[in-house]
């Protein structure tokens, strides 16, 4: 399954680091969080991959010429200019760039990317947000209700820490966790081509009108997942993320259960049961 992801937008809420390169070039443990989302799924088997590019687009497409191009250990002949490379631990992707527009929402960017992926069901998410999310559950639960849309629902972390009080004395306090309550668009959709139907054009906001219409007519589901989930809007999300990888326990890392020897193999986690909640 083919897995569209929008690297396109102006990251305002990042303007310390997005003044320069775009939001899913700025780098968590030196590399950018876009190369973390694709070894996300990676971990599970996707390997192409349709990039939605818009404000500097360009920096993408360099970075990933360079990634390519001075991975490993060279060999250079100077008279002939040939380069021989010793070596390559390169993921196994197909990588398509594709210029969606500097000013397109994402709407626009999504039917652009659904019409170029093709007419199947494909897998998209924003260039931002990292997540553990098992994303062979989230097919499956896609597959076994027959909508167009499913979104992974996500309980947002919290701001500050959480207390809970007996009167006035402190009985619990957890530091920034997980929200007990409420659930929030985490992206990590899986999408029916008949999406880009719902999508007017490239002035469109997904999260508007089209999710709104999606679910009026029935055709947008919720896969729940209660495990990390993590946007980069800020500066101080950028250093939270930070901290997790530089401790060696970044949750989304699920690219360590692949088996160098044979390539891949399917992360040991839990697997979905079609009788899940669904909203």
């Amino acid at each position: 399954m083919k897995v569209g992801i929008l690297a396109g937008g102006l990251g305002t809420r990042l303007a310390e680091e997005t003044e320069i390169r775009p939001k899913p070039m700025v780098e968590i443990g030196a590399k950018p969080i876009l190369w973390h989302i694709m070894m996300h799924y990676y971990a599970y088997g996707h390997r192409e991959f349709a990039v939605a590019l818009g404000y500097k687009g360009e920096y993408i497409k360099r970075w990933f010429s360079d990634y390519v191009a001075f991975d490993g250990s060279l060999t250079v002949n100077a008279a002939s200019g040939n380069v021989k490379r010793h070596s390559n631990s390169l993921p196994d992707w197909s990588v398509d760039l594709v210029e969606t527009g500097l000013n397109t929402l994402t709407g626009g960017r999504i039917k652009r990317l659904i019409e170029w992926m093709g007419d199947e069901t494909v897998m998209l998410t924003w260039g931002d947000g990292v997540s553990d999310v098992n994303l062979h559950d989230l097919i499956a639960f896609h597959k076994s209700h027959g909508k167009l849309a499913t979104m992974t629902a996500v309980r947002p972390p919290a701001r500050y820490g959480h207390i809970e009080f007996d009167g006035n004395r402190v009985v619990d306090f957890t530091e920034k966790p997980q929200a007990s309550e409420g659930w929030i668009n985490g992206a990590f959709f899986v999408l029916e081509p008949g999406v880009k139907d719902y999508i007017d054009g490239d002035d469109v906001m997904f999260e508007h009108a089209p999710m709104q219409r999606l679910a009026t007519d029935g055709q947008l589901m919720a896969y729940r997942h209660e495990s990390f989930w993590q946007c980069m809007d800020t500066i101080r999300e950028k250093h939270l993320l930070q901290k997790l990888w530089d401790s060696g326990q970044a949750p989304w890392k699920t690219w360590e259960l692949i088996d160098e020897s044979s390539g891949y193999r399917p992360p040991r986690l839990h697997r979905f049961r079609p009788n899940s909640d669904a909203a």
